[in-house]
C-alpha cells in the first residue's frame, strides 16, 4: 500500500495551523455554522427527499448544485455527474478537495420521506450520506460569508458512485482529471466526530452466474437447475474459512433468478462483496468463489440428472474493486485534521475503512475520511437515522482541517 511522505513546505504550511483559528474570517465562518443549524438541518432533510439511486444521482446533482453557486461558487458538472464548485486561491496549480458523495444505496421508488422529531430525521440515506452533503453546502456557505481566500484553490464537490456498484467511480474522475495538482482529499462521509479514516479497505464485489436451457417443472423434471447449483455453490462459498487477522469479511449480498415456482429457471446469479486488510486473502476468496461456484455446477450435473436435456455455464465477473491505501502517520493532513480536533476539543481514532478516499490513497495522494457530525445509525437501512445535535463540532472540524492545508491568502503575505 502506497504512503506518502510529509514534505518540507507543507510542514511550513501547517506551522500556521494554531493560528487559523485567530483569523477574523475564520472565526466568522466558524460562528455562521452556530446561527444557521436550522438552515443546515433544512438542507439536509431537502436533499435527503432527493432521489439518488446508485447510477441515477442527476436530480440530486443539480440542487447541491443550486446552493453551491447560491453560495458564490461557480459551479458545474463533469461528464460521468460530479458537481463541482470551485473557489480559487492565490496557487491555483495546487488543489484540496472536499467531497461527499451523492449517491444512497437505495434503490428507485424507496420512501425517501424524512420524518423529524426534535433534532431527530428518520430517512433512508438521512446520515449516509445526507449529513455529508448538507455540510457540504453548509461549508460553502461560511466560506462565501466570511469572504475567506484560501492560498490553494478550494474543490467542493458532491461526487457520485460511492455506493455499490458505483466502484468509486465519481471519485476516479476526480483523481484522473486534477492529476499532480491534487495535494489533499477531504471526504465528508456519513455523521459523527469521533473517528478518522485513514486506512483504506480493500474490497472486490463479485457476481456468479450460473445459465441452463430452462424448462418445466414437471415434463423437464431431471433437467440441471441453476439455482440449485447456485445454492450447492454457495453454501461451500460460505463454509471458507478467514482469518481473523488480518480481518477479512464476505458477504452474499444479492441473488436473483426464475420466473416462476413452475419453471426450471434458465439463470441465477449472486452478488458477492469481500473485503480484506490484506490483498492475498482478496485473491483467495475470489478464488474460492470461483472454485465454489464450479464444484456447484458440477455436483448439479451429477446422475441422476439427464444430460440430454442440456447443461449448465457459468462464469464469476468482477463488478468493481476498490484499491487499499494508507496516509503516513506524519502527513500534513492528518496533523491538521489534529489540530482541528484540539479546537473543538474532541478525540478521534484512525481507522481502516472502505470509502471514496480510497482512490486517492491508492495513488499517494494524502486523503481521509471523517464524518460531519451529529450522530447517526441504521445506514443502508429503511431506519437510517440522524441526530443533529452537536453538528456544528463536525462542521469546524472539516473547515479547520481543510483551511489547515489549504491555507489562508492573508497567512502567506505576513
Amino acid at each position: 500500500m502506497p504512503v506518502r511522505s510529509a514534505a518540507p513546505s507543507h510542514a511550513r504550511r501547517l506551522a500556521a495551523g494554531p493560528r487559523l483559528a485567530e483569523s477574523v474570517q475564520v472565526r466568522a465562518a466558524l460562528e455562521w455554522f452556530d446561527r444557521n443549524l436550522s438552515w443546515i438541518n433544512d438542507a439536509q432533510a431537502r436533499l435527503t427527499e432527493i432521489p439518488a439511486p446508485p447510477f441515477q444521482e442527476e436530480a440530486r446533482a443539480s440542487a447541491v448544485s443550486e446552493l453551491l453557486s447560491e453560495s458564490g461558487l461557480p459551479a458545474r458538472v463533469d461528464k460521468i455527474g460530479n458537481v463541482i464548485g470551485e473557489l480559487r486561491g492565490a496557487t491555483e496549480n495546487e488543489i484540496v478537495m472536499l467531497s461527499a458523495h451523492l449517491d444512497t444505496v437505495f434503490p428507485a421508488g424507496t420512501d425517501v420521506k424524512v420524518h423529524r422529531n426534535g433534532n431527530r430525521m428518520t430517512a433512508p440515506g438521512i446520515s449516509d450520506n445526507g449529513s455529508g452533503i448538507a455540510a457540504l453546502v453548509a461549508i460553502a456557505r461560511a466560506l462565501e460569508f466570511a469572504h475567506i481566500k484560501p492560498e490553494r484553490t478550494l474543490l467542493l464537490v458532491g461526487n457520485v458512485g460511492e455506493e455499490g456498484e458505483g466502484n468509486l467511480r465519481g471519485m476516479r474522475e476526480l483523481v484522473e482529471t486534477y492529476g499532480k495538482k491534487l495535494k489533499a482529499v477531504v471526504v465528508l462521509d456519513g455523521s459523527g466526530t469521533d473517528h478518522v479514516t485513514t486506512k483504506a479497505l480493500a474490497s472486490r464485489r463479485l457476481e456468479a452466474m450460473i445459465s441452463g436451457p430452462g424448462g418445466h417443472s414437471w415434463s423437464d423434471f431431471g433437467m440441471p437447475n441453476p439455482i440449485n447449483a447456485l445454492i450447492r455453490g454457495s453454501m461451500r462459498f460460505i463454509n471458507t474459512k478467514v482469518p481473523a487477522n488480518p480481518r477479512t469479511t464476505f458477504n452474499l449480498g444479492q441473488i436473483e433468478g426464475g420466473t416462476s415456482v413452475n419453471s426450471v429457471p434458465y439463470e441465477a446469479k449472486i452478488k458477492v462483496d469481500i473485503r480484506s486488510e490484506n490483498e492475498e486473502e482478496l485473491r483467495r476468496l475470489e478464488a474460492a468463489l470461483r472454485d465454489s461456484i464450479a464444484a456447484g455446477v458440477r455436483d448439479e450435473m451429477e446422475p441422476p440428472r439427464d444430460r440430454s436435456k442440456g447443461t449448465l455455464e457459468w462464469k464469476v465477473e468482477l463488478l468493481g474493486s476498490r484499491p487499499g491505501g494508507e496516509l503516513s502517520p506524519d502527513s500534513p493532513l492528518l496533523a491538521a485534521l489534529r489540530t482541528a480536533d484540539e479546537f473543538i476539543g474532541n478525540q478521534s481514532r484512525t481507522e481502516r475503512s472502505s470509502t471514496d478516499a480510497n482512490i486517492p490513497l491508492s495513488l499517494g495522494i494524502e486523503a481521509i475520511s471523517i464524518g460531519a457530525g451529529g450522530t447517526g445509525g441504521g445506514a443502508h437501512s429503511l431506519q437510517e437515522w440522524y441526530d443533529a445535535a452537536g453538528r456544528e463540532a463536525g462542521l469546524k472540524r472539516a473547515l479547520l482541517t481543510v483551511l489547515g492545508i489549504a491555507g489562508l491568502e492573508e497567512a502567506k503575505s505576513r
